[in-house]
């Protein structure tokens, strides 16, 4: 098995240090301003916020990171974090929370796709690209606990400016962490020039779009999962806590494949992976409206997370392999937008759907379009042995 080497385990705690500030001011943020009293549709607003500068700016990161290396969209990521901090522990006003949510939203993908693209490139095959980003995949679950319940006990015990106040010095740990990556030679102006070739012409690179397509299926199945099944619970009459504990143990299910797929990598490909996932998903999204009991539902949301935590992993590894050296920052950007506009958009998609046909339809079509997606995905394949 691979080596889990320092560069990699500070490329790891890096992403931690910056996603923690993301995920704490994207809990503590909506909080104040309920707290405030602005309304349930500010409060939307300023959560789709944190996604808006990660589409904006993705490219403009990944060709970066593609120019510079690591270090310098580093250092551009862990200034928007600590500004964004900055701001919401100087004020409480609604707007600047919006600001904050827009510089620590882009800050965490800006450090993302530099993070991701860096990782791929520590691996020399794809075997061990799978071992990488199983390992890299921890970091956003950890995070995710790290940041809340940071906040959420300075909120109890000093308020929200010391919540603030606390988590912008997260993203300087990445700072720290950083000297442990080694620091790439930039590639040169007049040849980067000669190489510039239009984002888009990436999708022309056999089997990119066909990933890209693949990835959105299944992140759109994890938004559709989030969305639906705490109306599904309140509808079968469950408590808060056990709506809570079943999302718990997806996310604990995510974790868990992605720990074992670093043992398994050298027996596994990726379009086996990806396929296997895709029809295990659509069939939960099957059964899962016919769920009424705690139990199955949490046996439902475990097999969900095991699908669905085995394909990041599958999809960078792809991703590095079909795309040319130079243009990986690139590649990572156009799956990074697809992702942040995806999580925007589809959530007012299921409100309306959900409003009109049910919320136990949404599983139905979702897994409908999961189920027809993995044809393309057995054909990933191809397009790697064609790179």
């Amino acid at each position: 098995m691979a080596r889990f080497s320092r560069p990699l385990l500070a490329l790891i705690l890096g992403q931690i240090s910056l996603h923690s500030c993301m995920a704490g001011v994207r809990m503590a943020a909506p909080l104040q301003a309920l707290k405030q009293g602005h309304a349930e549709w500010a409060v939307g607003v300023l959560l789709a916020l944190f996604a808006t500068a990660p589409i904006a700016l993705a490219l403009f990161a990944g060709r970066m990171a593609d120019r510079h290396g690591y270090h310098r969209p580093l250092y551009v990521a862990v200034a928007m974090s600590l500004a964004g901090g900055v701001i919401a522990a100087v004020s409480s006003h609604y707007l600047a929370m919006c600001a904050a949510a827009v510089l620590c939203g882009g800050g965490a993908n800006f450090g993302l796709i530099a993070i991701q693209r860096t990782a791929g490139r520590m691996a020399t095959d794809t075997t061990e690209r799978m071992r990488v980003f199983s390992w890299l995949g921890l970091a956003p679950a950890l995070s995710n606990v790290a940041g809340p319940v940071t906040a959420g006990v300075l909120i109890d015990l000093a308020g929200f400016r010391t919540a603030f106040a606390v988590l912008m010095l997260m993203p300087l740990a990445a700072l720290f962490w950083a000297r442990a990556v080694p620091v790439e030679v930039p590639v040169a102006a007049g040849e980067a020039m000669l190489r510039r070739q239009t984002s888009w012409d990436l999708l022309r690179l056999p089997g990119l779009s066909r990933l890209l397509l693949v990835n959105w299926l299944l992140s759109a199945s994890w938004d559709v999962h989030t969305f639906v099944l705490p109306i599904l619970g309140h509808e079968r009459g469950l408590s808060a806590s056990a709506i809570g504990g079943i999302l718990g143990l997806f996310a604990v299910s995510v974790a868990a494949v992605r720990l074992v797929i670093p043992v398994l990598a050298h027996r596994l490909t990726a379009s086996q992976v990806l396929a296997s996932a895709m029809l295990s998903v659509a069939g939960v999204f099957a059964f899962y409206p016919f769920v009424h009991s705690a139990w199955l539902m949490a046996l439902c949301a475990a097999m969900l997370g095991l699908a669905l935590g085995s394909v990041q992993p599958m999809v960078m590894s792809t991703l590095h392999n079909i795309t040319p050296h130079e243009r990986h920052g690139e590649a990572i950007a156009f799956r990074s937008m697809a992702i942040n506009l995806s999580s925007t958009l589809m959530p007012l998609l299921f409100g309306v759907a959900g409003a009109a046909l049910g919320a136990a339809s949404l599983f139905w079509l979702m897994g409908a379009a999961v189920g027809a997606g993995s044809l393309p995905a057995r054909r990933i394949g191809s397009a790697v042995e064609q790179a």
